[in-house]
């Protein structure tokens, strides 16, 4: 399987195979930062050392002070979906972070989250010496209620730099405007738009209600290549209409397990449990023990993030055993599925 994964987005692909950071060898974005091989960390299975949902806020805080750049990201990210409000002063010292895209995901987090503490210290990133921070910066604050800085993200989608370009998309997607459609029409109709570029921006068109990229969404998902059906699965998620729900249906018969778990969670996002049988497989008919390590972690991390979207009982308990894995990367995905299904 051709295996692609993007660096700054803050979604739950972020976590799946652990591609994402950008500073070195790991990376992490809709970006030409594409990473093939997760982080892997072998190591005995840990004990719980409380309940799970203590056990699975621990979990985060060890991630954010993690020396991989993926694992702080990912850690981030798990706190932002999660909504832990409690860590965000945790957040808000990772926007001086030596790694590009910690600091890109700890000033989107702060947006989300509306976290007018850290107002200031996003301010100063508005002049950070890379563009993809200095976007970020201006997401955040026009979140945090300062719509002077749109023209920034706006203007960054005619970037030369493929990366930027991506990013800007994406963070119009996120900022929830009708009048960003125009733009995102424009970046897919540009002939120097690769192919990040253009997934980023279809699937931000699907997050601002335009059902009218159904066709586009709907090629990645008969492509023969997984990695795309995966992309697919996020964007039709993000367009959410029945067409695109029943769409997502049909993937549940995919002849890839990691496909299969994502639109799995992908349809628990919308509320539709079909895909439970999926994610149920992996442990009934330890599919596990027929994967090499790497294959095996991603599948774990996968059936996770499915668990906390779906969040039925007899999913629900096999967190506790993936709480204590030896991957990092499967105990981050773990946790988030705690912590949502406890809000």
């Amino acid at each position: 399987m051709r295996t692609v994964f993007r660096v700054f987005a803050i979604t739950s692909t972020c976590l799946l195979a652990g591609a994402v950071c950008g500073c070195g060898p790991p990376a992490q974005t809709p970006s030409a930062y594409r990473h093939s091989a997760p982080p892997t960390f072998s190591g005995p299975r840990r004990p719980l050392r409380g309940d799970p949902e203590s056990e699975a806020r621990q979990i985060l805080l060890e991630g954010l002070a993690d020396r991989d750049p993926r694992i702080r990201s990912n850690a981030i990210e798990a706190i932002a979906t999660t909504r832990a409000i409690r860590l965000l002063p945790r957040i808000q010292r990772m926007l001086q972070d030596p790694a590009v895209p910690v600091r890109f995901l700890a000033a989107l987090s702060i947006g989300d989250l509306q976290y007018s503490l850290a107002k200031d210290e996003v301010q100063k990133l508005l002049s950070d010496p890379d563009p993809n921070i200095r976007i970020a910066a201006a997401y955040a604050l026009l979140k945090l209620g300062q719509p002077e800085h749109f023209p920034t993200i706006r203007d960054a989608v005619a970037s030369k730099d493929q990366t930027v370009r991506a990013n800007a998309a994406l963070l119009l997607g996120k900022s929830g405007r009708q009048d960003a459609l125009r733009f995102l029409y424009w970046v897919l109709q540009q002939p120097d738009s690769g192919d990040m570029v253009t997934l980023q921006t279809a699937e931000s068109i699907a997050r601002l209600g335009d059902s009218q990229i159904y066709p586009k969404l709907w090629t990645r998902l008969i492509s023969a290549y997984a990695d795309d059906r995966m992309i697919g699965v996020r964007a039709m998620a993000a367009l959410g209409t029945e067409e695109a729900r029943n769409a997502l249906i049909t993937v549940l018969d995919d002849t890839v397990i990691e496909v299969r778990l994502a639109a799995a969670e992908q349809l628990g996002k919308l509320g539709d449990k079909t895909g439970e049988p999926e994610v149920q497989e992996v442990f009934e008919k330890n599919l596990l023990a027929q994967m090499d390590p790497l294959s095996a972690q991603r599948v774990k991390v996968l059936a996770a993030l499915a668990i906390g979207e779906i969040g039925s009982a007899p999913l629900a308990r096999h967190l506790p055993e993936l709480l204590q894995d030896p991957s990092a990367a499967v105990r981050l995905a773990a946790a988030k599925a705690v912590l949502r299904l406890s809000r």
